[in-house]
């Protein structure tokens, strides 16, 4: 049989042998010592081979000009969408926004053919940013052919009315703008730092600059800028973050005269500025053409966000009396029926109908199936964060009841279920305004509706919301879509139970509980803590 040799295979013997033969070569010159040297080169190969690596940021891609074309694709599709669901133009200045909108894209259009370039400098009061604006302006001599546009802003976290007029003016200069040099004189300011990362976040490019340089020791200006790095890293590479002088402090020399007498006087040292100069040529013969592209694209996606907003304020117009019809049938619903078998059901289908009329309005269109799977997924939420328990003590707790009754726990549960209702529906609005995705992502979900919940728990809405529900719940008031149940045989009908529990409240007098009612309380109690238990089993 033929052997089939590999040349990976030979190139391993040629090595060894050669190997073997130096190695016996170096023992007879080294002797005692080659052990030695051997172990300690391979402790240091290994040493550099299994270290690891510093990692390295992956470079972004160029930016190009079908980027940003298809990005006023996306844009100009946002606002044509605002138009379409917006019915009534005269409301609420819609035909005003619009045309803005569109005016601002057709802006946004002709930017893409200029040639100049805009420069802005930023920062707070007494940074220095004027004086930096008119040395470049001066004494700066571009490596590039586009024109230059360099301005200073008003100062920014003015306290003031005037002072915010004037913020708003600078953010607006910043909007325009290629690049902007943000200047500081210190390490940064918790404002300062949020200025930054709201630049940044807006795909603007920027470089930081601590001013006033001359006024540090070497060793504390190498300090600050360590800490300014380590503030803006991730937003900012460490060679954007440069120290300079504007206008360096008078210096005192002392001149040594040929007859030994002394002379003194004060000198202005120059501007020390080169970093920045260094800086800023190499980006603009590097970025130039991609400033004018970035710029462009961070403002488009303004204008889109900007419509986006619109958008989704007109949809919450329409879905928010959705929301109303949802928990006033569930309301309804829940305090006539004393059965939790026909409230789970009833619940469960008004809730997973809203969801329904929700996803259709925010262009989801989810099926029933859908619908209700996400309904589910609501509930067990409340119950895994123990919003219902909470809710419903906070309720009961306002309506003064300290007897746990088949009325009293009706109007209670209903006022509940209304209130559960309304939070899964902004919950739903709040997810559909972030999210164009049609899959449901639980985890936002959850933390969506946290945030709702401490929002509508504080307890003058709590308030507002029981009378409102006291109100919806008078009779004559229910919805027609609510099911009733007479109740059991010597308890009170809930209408008039109601009225009872709203003339005490009204009156701020200690809610007064039937004799009746009370010798039955005892078996009330366990009925109502057999429908808890069924209801959060049913929910799970």
């Amino acid at each position: 049989m033929a052997v089939q040799w590999r040349r990976p295979l030979i190139y391993s013997g040629m090595g060894l042998t050669l190997l073997a033969l130096g190695f016996d070569g170096l023992n007879q010159t080294l002797g005692d010592w080659l052990p030695a040297i051997v172990i300690g080169s391979g402790i240091a190969w290994a040493v550099l081979k299994f270290q690891p690596l510093e990692p390295m940021s992956p470079k972004a891609a160029p930016l190009s000009l079908t980027t940003v074309k298809a990005a006023l694709t996306d844009t100009e599709g946002a606002i044509d969408q605002l138009a379409f669901e917006v019915k009534d133009l005269s409301h609420d200045g819609s035909a005003q926004q619009l045309s803005n909108l569109r005016s601002q894209v057709n802006h946004a259009t002709k930017e893409l053919q200029r040639d100049e370039l805009r420069l802005v400098v930023m920062g707070g009061k007494s940074v220095g940013k004027t004086t930096l604006a008119q040395w470049l302006s001066g004494s700066w001599e571009s490596p590039v052919s586009q024109k230059l546009v360099i301005n200073d802003t008003p100062e920014l976290f003015a306290a003031t009315e005037d002072g915010m007029i004037a913020e708003r003016d600078a953010w607006q200069l910043a909007r325009s703008s290629d690049l902007v040099l943000f200047v500081t004189n210190g390490d940064l300011t918790a404002t300062e730092l949020h200025a930054i990362e709201r630049i940044t976040t807006a795909q603007k490019r920027l470089i930081l600059l601590l001013n006033k340089r001359d006024q540090y020791r070497p060793e504390e200006q190498q300090i600050v800028l360590t800490q300014l790095r380590q503030r803006v890293q991730g937003m900012l590479p460490p060679r954007d973050v440069i120290a300079i002088a504007t206008n360096p402090k008078e210096v005192r020399v002392r001149q040594v005269l040929a007859d030994g007498m002394t002379q003194e006087w004060l000198e202005k040292p120059n501007p020390q500025m080169l970093p920045l100069v260094e800086r800023l040529n190499q980006i603009l013969m590097q970025e130039g053409q991609q400033l004018i592209l970035s710029s462009s694209l961070s403002n488009l996606k303004e204008v889109k966000f900007e419509a986006n907003c619109a958008l989704n304020r007109v949809r919450r117009d329409r879905a928010m009396p959705m929301v109303d019809q949802a928990q006033w049938i569930v309301a309804g619903t829940a305090f006539a029926n004393p059965f939790p078998a026909l409230d789970l059901l009833a619940t469960a289908a008004i809730n997973a109908q809203m969801v329904m009329d929700l996803s259709k309005l925010y262009q989801r269109q989810f099926s029933l199936e859908h619908a209700k799977t996400i309904a589910t997924t609501i509930a067990s939420l409340m119950l895994k964060l123990g919003l219902v328990e909470i809710s419903t003590q906070a309720i009961a707790s306002i309506l003064k009841t300290n007897a746990v009754t088949f009325v009293a726990g009706g109007v209670i549960q209903g006022i509940s279920g209304a209130y559960l209702t309304r939070l899964a529906g902004l919950t739903l609005i709040e997810y559909f305004e972030g999210e164009a995705s049609s899959d449901i992502k639980r985890a936002k979900l959850q933390r969506i509706l946290q945030t709702i919940f401490e929002q509508n728990r504080r307890l003058p809405f709590m308030q507002l919301f029981v009378k409102q529900a006291l109100d919806k719940l008078r009779p004559g008031s229910l919805p027609s879509q609510t099911l009733t149940i007479a109740p059991p045989d010597g308890l009170p009908a809930p209408t008039e139970a109601l009225l009872h529990l709203e003339a005490t409240l009204e009156s701020g007098q200690p809610l007064m509980i039937p004799e009746k009612i009370l010798e039955d309380q005892l078996l009330e109690e366990s009925v109502l803590e057999q429908r808890s238990i069924a209801n959060q089993e049913a929910m799970l």
